[in-house]
């Protein structure tokens, strides 16, 4: 066994690269190691700005010799008259074999040649640079690069490689145009507290080695480092620093050497908003807050990680100092000039921001919210004061854009138009509501709270639907420039999270019908739309409420108008209907009365009852029966109707499912017992009476789910 080290060695990487390097490596290497009959004791990646690595211990020195079977041509091609063919031949000359070793088998496509050979295991030697350079070439990612003057494309320029099978070199070239990069076994230290070449005796040193050069190459390690360090220097001011994940991420991928340095502001600029302090923070320096220990309150003071000399940290913290206070000066300024305006004075100045081409402005764009906004209010049982409200609302949802704060900070989008709106004078149910209608986004993905904030987000989103898909402009693939699959995730969820009673429906129709209005030379967009948001539908209820395929299949139909209809009309009874069938499956209530509808539902189809009609007495003839079952069957059929027309009006599901197990007895006399029938009778009349009762409870069953998709347990 030995080990094995490769380590690329690159100018600084970008951070998100960093870790989608790694991550790829540590997929693709042990499955083309197993694609080559080599099975190592353990693999390790590792990434920092300046480099790429991978130490394999405990890798075979060779392959095992193995027997492989090979199939050849078809028995018929290769052999005539029991003599062998020139396809033979070849195969047998291609394989190094003689002739006379082949053998010929059947199978599902008939009789072909086959051999066993027996092939000798490599060297890793001969294996290893190929697989090396497979990795480095096979790695994804955007804005690659070419340099010098050769073709090899990576996001930065690739400057050192070492390559060590224990303590031997492993020859590796990477050929760049006229420049050729040769493998050694010379490593590179800390760019500032180790600018020497760090020769690495053994490729199992390599982690022990590249740390005495002050480079932490484990990701995880650095990242353990940070927070530990992060959380040491806030105590030591009274404070706790606000540490946010992705932020975290990136800082991991930017240092080799992470050092965290306490630096400081004026308190004057925490009269700033909180939000505006902390985004000039992270999203632009990519600083950790802190905040006062058991307070929201920010104490003036931020932590940087650096990737310098730790004896140089107060110089490092003044510096990064100056930098935050030209920031946040620039901010206290916008923040100033902005409040002085009350935001509704921003409304003319959206007609100079385009939404899109076609589309107009951004005070267009807020024209179609305010008039959905009115056709989703009208839906609600809502009173005038939450009307009025709700078009302010939308009124002033998108002014902020064009303040000088959120020119400058497009993060602050919706947080700066809460804070304007209650310096205007705006009550704080329409502040709120301006922030909201954004929500939600983000990786939290919190819900609006409010009415206003729930309608104008809405409508904000129904608008970029219907408008983008009406000009053509359908998501396909994993191209979706204006989010369009968010969107409409997002109107389920408001939807489903607020439980409002909205009907997308309609809402669709309407907006459709506006958009052909000021754009005949387009199609509508409504069939488009209506399937877009069942796609929506189909992965919301099997990846975030976890409903089995089937069961989704049996809510939202294939391609069926019918339940396309009654989904969109009312997306809660969907997510009830799906929550409840999959509550009904884990505790049998499903098993009880799949086989009675299923069957039902089969001999049902030969019929041509109404899939919409419930009512026995509208549609079935007494006099034709024949039997007491089918005037039994009838009967529980009369008692079903109220139930389901119950669970239909108040979406409880269980009082019709209770009905079907009450009715199950009853048709299975109808098909089995002792007063059984023959549903198919040589009498017409009689036969239709009959399937019209199983239709009528395929019908109610329906009413539920299309019990045909269910796949049974």
């Amino acid at each position: 066994m030995v080990d094995f080290l490769l380590e690329v060695g690159v100018e600084e990487l970008p951070a998100d690269f960093v870790g989608s390097a790694i991550a790829q490596w540590q997929a693709r290497i042990p499955q083309s190691l197993a694609a080559e009959f080599l099975t190592p004791q353990s693999i390790d990646v590792y990434g920092t700005p300046r480099r790429l690595a991978v130490l394999i211990q405990g890798l075979p020195s060779k392959q095992s010799d193995r027997e492989e079977e090979i199939k050849g041509p078809p028995a018929r091609a290769a052999f005539k008259d029991g003599n062998p063919t020139k396809a033979a031949e070849g195969f047998a000359r291609k394989q190094g074999v003689a002739v006379s070793d082949l053998e010929l088998r059947d199978t599902d496509k008939g009789e072909f040649v086959f051999i066993q050979k027996q092939i000798s295991g490599q060297a890793i030697t001969e294996i290893l640079p190929g697989l090396c350079r497979q990795w480095i070439t096979g790695l994804e990612g955007k804005r690659f690069m070419r340099w010098g003057d050769g073709d090899m494309r990576f996001p930065r320029p690739i400057r050192w490689l070492v390559a060590l099978l224990d303590d031997a070199i492993l020859p590796l070239e990477l050929v760049n145009g006229s420049e050729k990069i040769t493998s050694d076994r010379l490593s590179r230290g800390h760019r500032v507290l180790h600018p020497e070449s760090i020769s690495l005796t053994q490729a199992a040193d390599y982690v022990t080695a590249l740390r005495q050069g002050f480079v932490e190459v484990d990701s995880q390690r650095r990242k353990q480092k940070i927070e530990q360090d992060i959380a040491a220097v806030a105590q030591e001011i009274a404070g706790e620093a606000e540490v946010y994940p992705e932020l975290l991420e990136e800082v991991v991928n930017l240092v080799e050497y992470p050092t965290a340095v306490v630096g400081k502001f004026e308190p004057a600029f925490l009269d700033l908003p909180t939000e505006v302090i902390s985004t000039v923070m992270v999203t632009h320096q990519r600083y950790f807050p802190i905040k006062k220990q058991d307070s929201p309150a920010l104490l003036p003071n931020f932590i940087t990680i650096s990737n310098g000399d730790p004896q140089q940290s107060e110089a490092i913290a003044e510096g990064n100092g100056r930098v935050i206070r030209a920031r946040l000066a620039d901010a206290q300024f916008f923040y100033k000039a902005d409040c002085d305006e009350h935001l509704d004075t921003y409304l003319p100045q959206l007609e100079t921001v385009t939404f899109q081409e076609q589309l107009g402005t951004m005070r267009d764009k807020v024209d179609r919210i305010m008039e959905v906004s009115n056709a989703i209010a009208a839906q609600l049982e809502i009173t005038e004061e939450q009307k009025k409200d709700i078009e302010s609302t939308a009124l002033l949802c998108k002014a902020d854009l064009v303040t000088q704060m959120v020119y400058e900070f497009p993060e602050l989008q919706g947080v700066m138009g809460e804070k304007y709106a209650l310096v205007s004078g705006e009550n704080a149910t329409v502040a709120k509501g301006i922030f909201e209608h954004y929500l939600p986004r983000g990786a939290d993905d919190i819900m609006p709270e409010t009415l206003n904030g729930q309608v104008v987000g809405l409508a904000d989103r129904l608008d970029s639907l219907v408008s983008i898909f009406g000009l053509g402009m359908i998501p396909t693939g994993s191209s979706d420039p204006f989010a369009l699959r968010r969107a409409a995730n997002g109107v389920v969820n408001i939807i489903w999270s607020a439980n409002l009673e909205v009907n997308i429906q309609e809402l669709l129709q309407q907006g459709a019908n506006e958009f052909l209005a000021s754009h005949q030379d387009q199609a509508s967009p409504l069939d488009a739309l209506q399937e877009f948001f069942m796609q929506r539908l189909r992965t919301l209820l099997q990846d975030e409420k976890n409903i089995d395929y089937d069961l989704v299949n049996a809510i939202l139909g294939e391609a069926d108008a019918e339940y396309t209809n009654r989904a969109l009309t009312n997306l809660l009874d969907v997510r009830d209907r799906a929550l409840f069938l999959q509550a009904i499956r884990l505790n049998s209530q499903l098993d009880n009365i799949y086989e009675t509808v299923n069957r039902s539902t089969r001999l049902a189809s030969k019929g041509d009852l109404d899939t919409q009609q419930l009512d026995p007495q509208a549609v079935i003839n007494c006099d034709l029966f024949e039997s007491p079952a089918e005037e039994s069957f009838y009967n529980a059929l009369v008692k079903l109707l109220p139930q389901t027309e119950f669970a239909l009006a108040t979406r409880n599901y269980q009082i019709l499912v209770d009905g079907l197990s009450d009715l199950a007895p009853k048709v299975g006399q109808f098909f089995d017992g002792e007063n059984s029938v023959l549903v198919m009778a040589e009498d017409e009349n009689i036969k239709n009476n009959r399937l019209n009762l199983l239709g009528l409870l395929r019908n109610h069953a329906r009413v539920l789910a299309d019990f045909g998709a269910i796949v049974k347990s």
